[in-house]
């Protein structure tokens, strides 16, 4: 009887404690709506990958604070998991295309970029990676007919009433729903290729003079035949990103909402870009006041290593330790290529931490040992590391800068050989070529990381700049979307540029009229130099000759 009573009190503080618990946080999150105005509703339109890890950091701040966060996911996602506890909302819509339909399709293409896309001509390069671009785009389009057109869940979507949308630039329908749903909207971007969604969506000023085509990896210092090649490519990207796969979405669009439209119309009405960079990364450049640089949100302080780990962190004594890395999207690295790295890596007087799932290296050496998972972040911050070898992914640059890391890069796709030209362009990283290092390339770079301290400096500096900021980028982000919300928008902050044809952006109309008024000037006074010529000049010469 006693033991029964002790359970029951022992139950019932429990109980107590859990609802204690549970007003901490309700007053917590109130306290957070209370101070930011208002707890609103955000629906997201997300992408896959590295995206959808940024823009959940972004997410979980909003949930933390009190918000309502609803996610769009398909049936087909990958690493968004409706089925995991979480406080995020998520609506789950069906579509034809499976979850394994979508990894292969990432897979392949991931593989093609790295090992088929040829590296020595622009054409041949720029056309391949053209026909994978469009290929995404195409599944991303198949995602956004079965949402729009599913009457069902629009109708469920329109009562909810939700405060702002918040949408990855990279994956167009963000805003055709906002418009649909007449949301304010938000975009969450890295870059869009040739930056062609900002520039022609946000209306971004990029002047090809000093601003690097994104893909390029020029920096903005250019040689003349630099300045050449830049323009080139911003032409390629103008021509064939606009003509080709744009006109596919506005056509789109238009049969959606049953008028003439554009995409570019569509994501002209964003109220803020959220841009996952900043001046530690990126080159100076002209931006909006409807821009705001939030690289770097993902970032925090490192945590203590799991203690084999800090063990074997720890026996490297003075040489330190190097930190090896190529994401988590490589999954067919060839056995050569795996003992040509770990031949390398075997002759460093440092400790490895190497990231590698796969057969073991034959040449793999007592320093380096594998792990299918490392606590990267927490590696990085860790005072024995003295070089990160990356693909160049930004999260794990940011992460880099964040702690004050020297990199060797060997970028695999996408934008990692950009970025990683931006962190060469800084001096805080050599860069090496996946497909052509050899072993010794691979130790040249790491001994010239660890043992010129240039490239640390320079990282530490990068470190400090992104440190000293009046506002840490995570709550920029929340603030800006939290700002949208309280205001219902932010039409203040957006430019007219907007509202002007591209004849009028450049001001050719006004440069037209000028030329027509001075060549009307200068008709004008060629009549009157004739008219003189004739009245005055020619009676005096007959005068003369009679």
């Amino acid at each position: 009887m006693s033991e029964r009573n002790s359970n029951q009190k022992r139950s019932i503080a429990l109980t107590r404690m859990a609802m204690k618990w549970n007003s901490a946080l309700l007053l917590l999150q109130l306290s957070c709506c209370f101070s930011s105005g208002t707890c609103g509703k955000v629906l997201v339109w997300p992408t896959e990958y590295s995206h959808w890890m940024n823009i959940k950091t972004i997410l979980d701040e909003l949930v933390q604070r009190g918000h309502e966060v609803t996610v769009l996911a398909s049936s087909a996602s990958i690493l968004i998991n409706p089925g995991k506890t979480s406080a995020i909302k998520f609506e789950v819509y069906s579509t034809s295309v499976t979850e394994d339909d979508f990894k292969e399709f990432f897979v392949k293409m991931i593989n093609e970029w790295i090992y088929d896309v040829p590296k020595d001509s622009f054409w041949s390069h720029f056309l391949q990676v053209e026909k994978l671009t469009w290929k995404y785009y195409d599944y991303v389009q198949k995602l956004c007919e079965d949402v729009v057109f599913n009457k069902k869940l629009m109708k469920k979507l329109q009562n909810a009433k939700f405060d702002v949308v918040l949408a990855d630039a990279i994956s167009p329908c963000g805003e055709l729903l906002a418009e649909i749903l007449k949301t304010p909207l938000v975009f969450s971007l890295r870059f869009s290729p040739g930056y062609e969604l900002e520039k022609h969506g946000g209306q971004l000023p990029f002047p090809p003079s000093y601003v690097p085509v994104i893909l390029s990896e020029l920096s903005d210092r250019m040689t003349f035949m630099e300045r050449v090649k830049n323009m080139i490519y911003m032409l390629y990207f103008d021509f064939c990103f606009r003509t080709f796969n744009v006109k596919k979405w506005d056509r789109f669009y238009s049969e959606v909402l049953g008028r003439p439209t554009t995409l570019y119309e569509m994501m002209g009405k964003a109220e803020m870009w959220l841009i996952r960079t900043y001046w530690d990364f990126e080159f100076p450049r002209p931006l909006l006041p409807n821009v705001e640089f939030v690289g770097g949100l993902h970032c925090k302080p490192a945590k203590p290593l799991p203690k084999e780990m800090e063990d074997f962190v720890q026996s490297s004594g003075e040489n330190g330790i190097v930190v090896f890395s190529l994401g988590s999207m490589v999954s067919n690295m060839t056995e050569e290529r795996a003992n040509a790295i770990a031949a390398a890596l075997a002759q460093l007087p440092q400790k490895v931490l190497w990231r590698f799932d796969g057969k073991k290296p034959d040449t793999l050496g007592p320093n380096t040992w594998l792990y299918k998972w490392l606590p990267q972040n927490d590696l990085l911050g860790h005072p024995q590391t003295k070089v990160f070898v990356t693909h160049g992914g930004a999260n794990g640059i940011y992460e880099a800068i964040y702690h004050g890391v020297p990199m060797v890069g060997i970028p695999l796709f996408a934008d990692q050989p950009d970025n990683m030209a931006h962190m060469r362009a800084k001096g805080a990283a050599v860069t090496l070529d996946f497909t052509t290092m050899s072993s010794a390339d691979l130790l040249s770079a790491l001994k010239t990381i660890i043992n010129d301290p240039t490239y640390k400096q320079n990282a530490v500096r990068l470190s400090r700049i992104h440190h000293d900021q009046p506002m840490k980028p995570l709550d920029r982000a929340v603030f800006w979307i939290e700002f949208v919300m309280r205001h219902g928008g932010a039409k203040h902050l957006r430019a007219a540029a907007h509202d002007l044809t591209w004849v009028q952006y450049h001001s050719l109309d006004v440069i037209g009229f000028l030329l027509a008024c001075g060549a009307a000037v200068l008709l004008f006074l060629t009549k009157c130099c004739l008219f003189c010529y004739r009245k005055f000049a020619t009676p005096r010469k007959k005068g003369k000759q009679e």
